[in-house]
């Protein structure tokens, strides 16, 4: 019978709070002539309008990348590592990453719907009005993540460590926080109706215009009934 999965974060230490340190991207940049390919080294590389979607590549390593108007649609890649990139009106629609660990990346404006990073890690990672809705961060942790104006509908942080991470603007409707770590996670102007895993909120910080509708949910998952003629 296979083992349990369960998060490898949940007993780590303390989540960095702090704004993203930010990618260090060379200014000159190369025109990327190379394919994902499994165990790839891409390094220094600019990829501007590139069509790398419906690839399936193990191990391969990003480094100071710039992508801009890139497709990497339906992507398949296992254990991907990204460091000091910059990801801008890009489609990066169901790329798929089990064991990813991204290091100081920046993701704008970009089309993300379904982008899944399983059991991986992030740190120094910024979300800007990013399209990331049915996105999932199933056992993924958190380390000075921010997400910004960014529609997150549907989203799964099922067993997430999400003390390092923080929301602000964006829609979370439906998302899924069952059995994620919150403590320290930040919500700010965010929309929270029909989220569920809401006994898994302890510890997280709240904005006082975000209470409304996050006590709705609260009074759903304790089974309280709200009676407006009362």
């Amino acid at each position: 019978m296979p083992a349990t999965r369960r998060s490898p974060t949940r007993h780590s230490a303390p989540r960095r709070t702090g704004e993203p340190r930010k990618p260090v991207v060379p200014a000159a940049l190369v025109d990327a002539q190379q394919d994902l390919e499994p165990e790839a080294a891409l390094r220094a590389l600019a990829f501007y309008g590139h069509d790398l979607s419906g690839r399936e590549a193990e191990a391969v390593e990003i480094a100071q990348c710039r992508f801009r108007g890139a497709d990497l649609s339906g992507s398949v890649l296992a254990q991907l590592t990204m460091t000091d990139c910059l990801v801008q009106t890009s489609n990066w629609a169901n790329v798929r990453s089990d064991g990813g660990a991204l290091h100081r990346v920046i993701f704008e404006e970009s089309r993300m719907t379904g982008f899944a990073v399983t059991d991986g890690k992030l740190g120094d990672v910024t979300f800007a009005q990013c399209r990331l809705d049915l996105s999932g961060w199933r056992f993924t942790g958190f380390d000075s993540v921010r997400f910004t104006g960014c529609n997150l509908t549907g989203a799964d942080f099922t067993n997430a460590d999400l003390r390092g991470a923080r929301f602000t603007g964006c829609d979370l409707t439906g998302a899924q926080f069952h059995h994620a770590t919150m403590d320290g996670a930040r919500f700010r102007r965010c929309e929270l109706d029909g989220i569920a895993g809401i006994t898994s909120w302890r510890g997280a910080i709240v904005h006082p215009d975000d209470l409304l509708a996050l006590s709705y949910t609260l009074a759903a998952g304790l089974g309280i009934k709200v009676d407006p003629e009362d």
